[in-house]
């Protein structure tokens, strides 16, 4: 009788792991064909997270690691629920759905992420439970 307990929880223990590091299209080919929202470039100090990129923004488009970190300030705690990741294109498109596997803790690590040949300018934005907001543009360039 308990054999086939047994073997379905082999069967996914096998699956899960491969299943976890699947690749994310974080960006369609036809996504990236939208024209550019001109964003305007703005400079301020904020109390609000900090949000670093700690893997490289020059990638290969066909795979490659994606790495943010959030950094809490004035012992508040990053809001998870807030964390916001925007395709700058006309219209903005929401790639929030698209990283869900990849949050843990204060980070974003995505292992295995694709997105077409080209530049992609990707807001960034998060709360913290005092709810000061903080957001920053990433410019990944694919190969």
């Amino acid at each position: 009788m308990r054999l086939p307990y047994i073997a379905t929880w082999l069967a996914l223990s096998l699956i899960t792991p491969w299943a976890a590091q699947a690749q994310v299209k974080l960006i369609t080919e036809e996504e990236a064909k939208a024209p550019n929202l001109q964003v305007p470039t703005t400079r301020a100090i904020t109390r609000g997270p900090g949000i670093k990129l700690l893997s490289s923004p020059d990638v290969q488009a066909k795979a490659f690691a994606l790495k943010i970190a959030f950094e809490p300030r004035g012992g508040a705690q990053i809001d998870a629920a807030s964390i916001k990741l925007e395709y700058l294109k006309q219209p903005v498109l929401d790639l929030t759905a698209r990283i869900q596997s990849g949050l843990g803790g204060n980070q974003l690590n995505l292992p295995q992420a694709s997105v077409p040949v080209g530049a992609h300018p990707i807001r960034v934005s998060v709360r913290d439970s005092e709810g000061r907001e903080a957001s920053t543009v990433i410019h990944l360039s694919a190969k």
